[in-house]
């Protein structure tokens, strides 16, 4: 069983409130991501909050009580709680704050037969990412501070990166600039 993962545990300090909770084109972005994940055949989908919670529908939430500590403890609690799903196989990972993300990007990399799979954007890697279920402990013990799962996936060999430019934009909403732009 294929599972999603939707980090937005934090503050969002450089835009004054946590990105999950911003509303943008009608929706907070926590449902937007939610949303995108169902339309992509993901039905099996965990949220991580932090600074920020809420009941969300069509999301298990899992709240990280270290929120403070990065994005690589958002990671791990979420990588640690879908490990006790006996029947997940791999994992598709994104982040709250892609206002741009679409269900046939996040399809792309649901689909891909690769155990580890980077979408990239601008010939650069970004969400969404996909790991296969034997990578979870590695991921996990390389998640520290607000690097996620960068370090894993440094100097590898085996990552299968698909450009996703044609389906979805990359662009996170980091400041109030950002959000004016969506």
């Amino acid at each position: 069983m294929h599972v999603g993962l939707i980090l937005a545990a934090g503050s969002g300090s450089r835009i004054g409130k946590p990105k999950a909770s911003l509303v943008v084109g009608g929706q907070r972005l926590v449902d937007l991501a939610i949303n995108n994940f169902t339309a992509a055949g993901i039905s099996e989908i965990y949220v991580v909050l932090g600074a920020w919670q809420a009941e969300l529908q069509g999301a298990h939430v899992i709240i990280n009580q270290n929120w403070q500590e990065g994005m690589g403890s958002s990671l791990r609690i979420g990588l640690e709680q879908i490990s006790k799903i006996a029947a997940a196989t791999d994992v598709t990972i994104s982040l709250v704050d892609l206002p741009g993300m679409t269900p046939d990007a996040i399809r792309e990399i649901v689909e891909s037969s690769h155990e580890i799979v980077v979408g990239t954007f601008a010939g650069k890697p970004g969400h969404p990412v996909k790991f296969a279920r034997k990578h979870w402990t590695e991921v996990s013990q390389c998640a520290q501070g607000d690097i996620g799962a960068r370090n894993f996936l440094k100097g590898r060999d085996d990552v299968h990166f698909i450009p996703l430019d044609h389906l979805a934009t990359g662009k996170d909403i980091d400041t109030s600039e950002d959000l004016l732009g969506q």
